[in-house]
């Protein structure tokens, strides 16, 4: 053979290997629905969502290569609920990602056979979604948001940060269901170490919030604890400027609060949450059952103070809570 006929073949025979590659068919395409109860424009829904997808993309779930994600948006709207809920198990994916109760609660009507993995619940064992923490039985599992210890630690941080204050108003949404209930019942199993009277006050849209906030800034020295609900972070700049007219300290149950302006936070980081969730996506798609996963409780909690809004209430927050302080905005 002559050399040169050698060097072609032997080009030849080295090209083989990447043309086959090149022609191996491409990744099988996996469809997953994440179903969120905040409005599509709401950054922070878009943050929840973005963390899913990094954790997802940690793992190797690249959409548009191997993953297919269909969102729908509820925006808190109730009657949004199980339509999109039944929209999206229409189109068959392998597992949905839930936000809170009231969008599980949905799918959870909707199918009993599609995986679902929720970000974040209260009480999902009293809500029924699943059976123990340990054991969730059926087809639901995920995390929770709030353990009991929270009702204290609001609180706690609330009078830390405005001593003066001699009453508490709790501000609710009456349809957020058993795991309000919970929280409502923590924050009542603290109030004796307190010495304060406790204000039930619900809400379920901005002018409703507004007008229970107005009603109890009558008598002063009040202190405002927002709980966690759909419709408390909708109507959040609503609560939060009627909190600051007012001139109420409040503390709220996550960060985004305080960025809007709100005056202090202490609670879960809800985008962590669902990065962790990416995890149990995972394991679905690779074959796992979602009664095989223990319900996981969190463990990041964060405390975020508005220096500036404190500064217009005129309150002097401590040094030692400064120093205990995740962020402090200024």
């Amino acid at each position: 053979m002559k050399r040169r006929e050698f060097i072609t073949l032997l080009g030849a025979a080295a090209a083989w290997p990447l043309a086959a590659r090149g022609q191996q068919p491409p990744e099988r395409m996996r469809r997953i629905g994440v179903f969120i109860d905040l409005a599509e424009g709401d950054p922070e829904g878009q943050a929840r969502v973005a963390a899913l997808k990094r954790g997802l993309h940690d793992l190797g779930w690249i959409e548009g290569r191997n993953l297919r994600i269909e969102s729908r948006w509820a925006a808190g709207e109730a009657a949004r609920m199980r339509p999109l809920a039944e929209e999206l198990v229409s189109l068959a994916p392998e597992v949905i990602v839930s936000s809170g109760a009231p969008t599980l609660a949905a799918l959870q009507q909707a199918t009993r056979t599609i995986p679902l993995v929720f970000g974040q619940v209260a009480e999902p064992v009293a809500a029924g979604f699943v059976d123990s923490l340990s054991r969730p039985g059926g087809n639901i599992t995920g995390f929770t948001s709030f353990e009991y210890a929270m009702g204290g630690k609001w609180l706690g941080t609330l009078k830390e940060i405005a001593p003066s204050i001699v009453r508490v108003a709790v501000l609710r949404d009456p349809g957020s269901g058993v795991g309000a209930i919970g929280m409502l019942g923590a924050i009542q199993a603290v109030m004796p170490n307190f010495a304060m009277p406790l204000t039930i006050a619900s809400g379920r849209d901005a002018a409703e919030f507004e007008r229970v906030i107005d009603a109890f800034a009558n008598e002063p020295n009040g202190g405002l604890i927002v709980m966690p609900a759909p419709n408390t972070i909708r109507n959040r700049q609503a609560i939060i400027a009627s909190a600051a007219r007012r001139r109420i300290p409040t503390i709220y149950p996550y960060r985004f609060f305080v960025k809007d302006g709100g005056l202090v936070s202490y609670g879960i980081v809800p985008s962590d949450m669902f990065r962790r969730a990416a995890a149990y996506v995972d394991a679905i798609l690779k074959g796992a059952k979602p009664s095989d996963l223990p319900v996981q409780q969190p463990t990041k909690f964060e405390i975020v103070i508005n220096l500036t809004t404190a500064k217009a209430l005129g309150l002097e927050v401590p040094p030692s809570l400064l120093a205990r302080a995740d962020e402090v905005i200024e």
